[in-house]
């Protein structure tokens, strides 16, 4: 039985708690999300189980670069999201919710152990793992959780790919039951979150300093967009959260070890500035690199970001694109627990299992 979460009723209105826009909702209307809807005065998921995308991909392309690198991954797509960036790369499937059902959204359901399964099909080498992504896959955080306790079960490894836009109470359940997570940083400012985006940077900081509490493995993403979010302050704001990130776990050189992945922006949907340059990017990472230890580039032809040792400098993972060789890791078991190693020097690399 599907129990819609995080709703409350007055009469015969609902209002959705998921996220700080609290929609409230009359008989017949759907949440800003289109996903969350209220169906004869009670909440309802009329997309509970709709898959919009399911495919095999390497996990650099989430981007994940230090969890299991140079492993693929199950990746399962939703239709809807709460923010509504004008941006925004994947909006035909975020923004064109087409209606209630699963059909009408170029769908196909998959009850919770049925994607499970799927995900333990796709594995190799013992290394199974899903990810939830593409769209927004917060909105649907009832499949989430049923979907994440059916992988726990069999020992499948969650991936949340997600804007992080949720109230602490959803964040918390929800990050209990994640591995890894990367987090759009879309910007640094309330007032574009807001106005421009739809969203809420507060709630989007408190997710990320969640998932780092509760020992997740956090990755976060920006994508820079020309004229919104690329000022050197902005930018240097985003490093400054970034170092201030308490995860428990820093290199020798005090920097946080969360990689920071700056995105080249192209234009899309409602957004036509020019595309984001590969100089500019490239000059931004190595602004930032001076106080971060990892910052990669993406979206940009030619890119190599190779993750080096933090202990010897030596290669631990060289990458072009989405190849990634992983010659420089050795997996071993530590604490009766598999860790990576740097091969060169025996020291512990920055990179989960």
């Amino acid at each position: 039985m599907i129990v819609p979460r995080y709703f409350s009723q007055n009469k015969d209105h609902v209002r959705c708690n998921l996220c700080p826009r609290s929609c409230v909702l009359a008989p017949g209307e759907a949440g800003h999300c289109k996903v969350r809807v209220n169906l004869g005065g009670n909440a309802a998921l009329p997309l509970y189980g709709c898959i919009t995308a399911l495919a095999l991909d390497p996990i650099e392309k989430k981007p994940l670069y230090h969890f299991r690198p140079g492993t693929h991954i199950l990746s399962a797509g939703f239709a809807g999201c709460n923010l509504h960036c004008p941006f925004c790369q994947n909006w035909h499937i975020s923004q064109n919710v087409s209606g209630p059902g699963c059909a009408a959204n170029g769908g196909r359901f998959y009850a919770p152990d049925k994607l499970a399964a799927a995900a333990l099909e796709a594995s190799a080498n013992g290394q199974a793992a899903i990810a939830f992504t593409y769209s927004e896959p917060l909105v649907h955080i009832e499949y989430l959780l049923d979907c994440m306790k059916e992988t726990r079960k069999e020992g499948i490894a969650n991936v949340l790919v997600t804007n992080g836009c949720v109230n602490a109470e959803a964040a918390a359940a929800v990050l209990e039951l994640t591995d890894a997570v990367n987090v759009d940083l879309k910007c640094f400012s309330e007032e574009t979150y807001s106005n421009v985006l739809g969203g809420n940077l507060a709630a989007v900081l408190a997710f990320i300093t969640t998932a780092c509490t509760k020992g997740v493995h956090v990755e976060l993403t920006t994508l820079v967009v020309p004229g919104l979010n690329d000022s050197e302050e902005e930018l240097d704001a985003c490093v400054d959260f970034i170092k201030s990130l308490g995860s428990g776990e820093r290199m020798s050189s005090g920097s946080a070890v969360v990689p920071w992945h700056l995105s080249a922006y192209h234009p899309d949907w409602k957004w036509t500035a020019p595309a984001t340059s590969k100089e500019f990017l490239e000059k931004a990472a190595a602004r930032a690199r001076k106080r971060l230890a990892f910052v990669y580039t993406g979206n940009v032809a030619g890119e190599r970001n190779d993750t080096l040792c933090p202990h010897c400098g030596k290669t631990l993972v060289s990458r072009r694109g989405f190849r990634a060789g992983t010659g420089g890791l050795s997996l071993k078991e530590a604490n009766g627990r598999p860790g990576f190693f740097c091969a060169f020097c025996g020291k512990p690399a920055p990179v989960r299992y």
